[in-house]
């Protein structure tokens, strides 16, 4: 069974940085794409970041591109976030997701549950 799970959420003062983890099993890294998304309180949901291992591209939303980068560790079967430059707005419920093929932050099959990033102002 294809399951995931988001971790390294906490508290951390505006201008700091986390790292999130995605740790994936039951399926192989190298035909999948697996994104990271968050849902903020009284917002909708949003698609953060995503890399497709089979052609190596990644995504950004607006909202994170040059503060968030996304990585894999392929033998540790794990997705990592890393924010910096954190902003109070960046406070949300991060989840990891994925899909086979390409991104497709509108497609995603499978969802683990979330990690709660709280960055105080």
């Amino acid at each position: 069974d294809v399951q995931l799970q988001a971790s390294g959420g906490g508290l951390v003062q505006a201008g700091g940085s986390l790292r999130l983890s995605c740790a994936a099993s039951g399926f192989t890294f190298d035909d999948y794409a697996i994104g990271w998304f968050r849902r903020a309180p009284g917002k909708e949901h949003e698609g953060v970041s995503c890399i497709s291992f089979s052609d190596g591209k990644t995504y950004y939303s607006g909202s994170v591109k040059g503060r968030f980068t996304i990585s894999s560790d392929n033998a540790k079967n794990t997705v990592y976030l890393q924010m910096n430059s954190l902003k109070h707005e960046d406070t949300a419920v991060y989840y990891c997701a994925t899909r086979a093929g390409w991104c497709d932050l509108n497609g995603m099959d499978y969802w683990g549950k979330g990690t709660l990033v709280t960055v105080s102002s």
